[in-house]
């Protein structure tokens, strides 16, 4: 039988279904009934096993020098090339390329140290499944506490961090560093003096310890809310409400420093802290609205009666003055004249004596 072998292919000559000899191109006859076959392979890409253990075909030296022969060891990775071109991952033990008509090349990566290495591009990482690897990103104002094997190991700062997953498990808490408020609202409290009061207090903290509040903390702001509420309740049960009122920010001071002295115990740092309202009952309200409109009443009292006394003293100055002085006595008596006549259309003047002496006589 005629065998025609193409340029780009080879052929592999079998005797009884036994390998004997790969065949170049060209032409090749062999007689099928006498056992013989010959099974046609493209030079191209991977080797096909199709009827021939690879272990055979290695021991031919004709067909292993225009293999490439890959064998990848425990813990590595293979990066395949391809004319000089990344083109994919080599993930199994072993592999066999034809190196005839392509130029196939391959490199190992190492992945039995955890950290990944920084020659590992982006452009390896986008051929790479990522079952093999773990990407961590921590972004700006946060950081990373890193646990290989449930073992803490290190604390990452911000920026995208790669690790291998061959030999340990990795995990990383992500913790946010940045201020963050706490609202306790709607507390209710009794004061001193027997009356209900609702309190909001506001509060700004940021994390101070990551480590020890990943590791002894679930819950840290359930935690910090029930830490105020416990001190506002602590604090604010001891004033009368007028004192309350009159005294808020001292005693914003007093819980802001109370807060303070806890905050090692719950791994923070308390940045400010201040009531926010105080809530009345609305009879109460309306109390101190009517309180405080009495108050403002009075006061416009005493500002009135002293307008009052101003000016019956300022009266009694300048009756003193005119009655000592006779020329300044003539002036007011002027300037009345004055007013009189600007009220009056004509004024007809009979008998003796100046029109002064008779208008202070009429209105004598």
């Amino acid at each position: 039988m005629k065998y025609i072998i193409n340029q780009t292919q080879c052929g592999f000559l079998l005797k009884d279904g036994s390998y004997v000899k790969m065949l170049s191109n060209g032409k090749h006859n062999y007689i099928k009934s006498l056992g013989y076959e010959v099974i046609v392979e493209e030079m191209n890409g991977p080797v096909k096993f199709s009827k021939i253990p690879k272990a055979v075909l290695l021991q031919d030296p004709e067909f292993s020098k225009q293999v490439l022969h890959i064998q990848i060891p425990d813990g590595f990775l293979g990066l395949l090339y391809l004319n000089g071109n990344l083109n994919g991952v080599l993930t199994e033990k072993e592999y066999l390329f034809w190196n005839v008509w392509e130029k196939y090349e391959y490199r190992l990566l190492d992945m039995r140290e955890t950290v990944m290495d920084k020659e590992v591009t982006k452009q390896y990482l986008s051929y790479i499944p990522l079952k093999y690897y773990k990407k961590i990103e921590i972004q700006p104002g946060e950081t990373g506490l890193l646990y290989l094997d449930n073992q803490y190991t290190d604390e990452l700062t911000s920026g995208t961090h790669y690790y291998w997953l061959y030999s340990k498990d990795v995990l990383c808490r992500i913790v946010d560093l940045k201020t963050k408020e706490l609202d306790i609202t709607g507390q209710e409290i009794l004061t001193a003096d027997r009356i209900g009061i609702r309190i909001n207090l506001i509060c700004t903290y940021r994390i101070a310890n990551p480590r020890k509040m990943v590791d002894t903390i679930k819950g840290l702001e359930n935690q910090l809310y029930s830490c105020a509420q416990l001190i506002i309740r602590e604090y604010i049960g001891r004033y009368r409400l007028d004192e309350l009122l009159e005294q808020k920010e001292e005693i914003s001071g007093y819980i802001y420093q109370r807060l303070k002295e806890e905050q090692d115990r719950n791994c923070v740092e308390f940045l400010s802290a201040g009531i926010k309202d105080i809530i009345l009952p609305g009879e109460i309200r309306e109390i101190l609205n009517t309180v405080l409109i009495a108050e403002k009443k009075a006061q416009a009292n005493v500002i009135t009666r002293r307008e009052e006394v101003a000016s019956t003293r300022s009266l009694l100055n300048t009756a003193k003055l005119m009655d000592e002085n006779k020329t300044l006595y003539k002036l007011k008596e002027m300037e009345c004249l004055e007013r009189i006549c600007t009220q009056v259309g004509n004024i007809n003047v009979a008998g003796s004596g100046t029109l002064l002496e008779q208008l202070n006589n009429l209105m004598g």
